[in-house]
């Protein structure tokens, strides 16, 4: 179980290794956590970097290094964090992950292995390769220090700004319930936003216990997860978590308002957490203090021109 604990102590482990990013006001009662300026483009460097350290903490992280598979930007972030502590990554992409992605792994020194046309496939290569050679297999989101790394976000954002509410983007889940997890001592409400074309959390949360989900849309590159985490489940399920969908085109019109009036660019998935609030499918009530956590920007921006 994922514990408030779990995420102090990767906040400890991961101290000054990890950009702390800034707080953005963005309107009245309204901020933006810019965690797309962190290491690797996404908050997924501080999950990997946690996951890493931990391991080689536990005598866990072997010659052969670590394997992961990912998306983008979760298989991003470990490759940084192996380069880190000096051992080899291999990565384990989809055929359909964005090529912004794929050459920033490879930039990174990673083996990129491209598997199939989702994310699951792509998983159980991984496991197979990972049994084959030694390698620590590093989950992109539903390992407890994976998780935990990832919830540090919320420490300094409650830090830096009092907030009643969180909006976060949710795939697999790995940062919504570390995030969760992270304020569960302070009240502060977190609410988890999917395209509702990938809604793994939402459908979760409506049947009781974890589901399969078909997955397709604008996001489905790093919101695709074709199921929640068991972690992220747990965690919304004891703290009574809010969930809500937005469509397609509130995604697309988010992202390029965030161009447009702050000059942001942001990834699709990173993009769906405003989408919540400026296509209405989150509408905060009077004097309520709402941050949005923008994750990730590794995509390209030559369509916001």
């Amino acid at each position: 179980m994922l514990t408030f604990a779990d995420v102090e102590a990767a906040a400890t482990r991961i101290s000054g290794r990890v950009r702390r990013t800034p707080v953005l006001p963005a309107a009245d009662g309204v901020w933006f956590k810019l965690e797309f300026l962190q290491h690797t483009g996404s908050f997924k460097a501080r999950g990997a970097l946690n996951n890493v350290l931990a391991a080689a903490e536990r005598g866990e992280l072997p010659a052969a290094g670590v394997i992961a598979a990912s998306g983008g930007n979760a298989g991003i972030a470990v490759a940084w964090a192996a380069a880190q502590v000096g051992v080899p990554a291999e990565i384990h992409v989809p055929v359909t992950a964005p090529a912004v992605k794929v050459a920033r792994l490879k930039a990174l020194g990673a083996t990129v292995v491209q598997t199939g046309t989702e994310y699951a496939q792509s998983w159980a290569a991984s496991v197979e390769r990972a049994r084959v050679t030694g390698a620590y297999q590093c989950h992109a989101y539903d390992q407890v220090p994976m998780v935990a790394g990832a919830g540090t976000v919320a420490l300094e954002l409650v830090a830096d700004v009092e907030v009643d509410t969180v909006l976060v983007a949710v795939g697999g889940g790995g940062l919504i319930g570390g995030i969760a997890a992270a304020l569960e001592p302070t009240g502060v409400r977190v609410v988890s936003v999917e395209p509702r074309t990938a809604s793994a959390m939402h459908s979760a949360l409506a049947a009781g216990e974890v589901v399969p989900v078909s997955v397709s849309g604008v996001a489905a590159d790093s919101l695709g997860a074709p199921s929640v985490g068991r972690i992220a489940f747990d965690v919304a399920s004891r703290t009574r978590m809010g969930a809500v969908l937005v469509s397609d085109e509130d995604i697309l019109a988010a992202r390029r308002r965030l161009w447009d009036e702050w000059r942001i660019v942001t990834e699709t998935g990173a993009a769906a957490a405003y989408a919540a609030l400026s296509g209405g499918a989150y509408v905060p009530a009077d004097g309520e203090r709402v941050a949005v956590v923008l994750c990730g920007a590794n995509t390209n921006p030559a369509d916001l021109a």
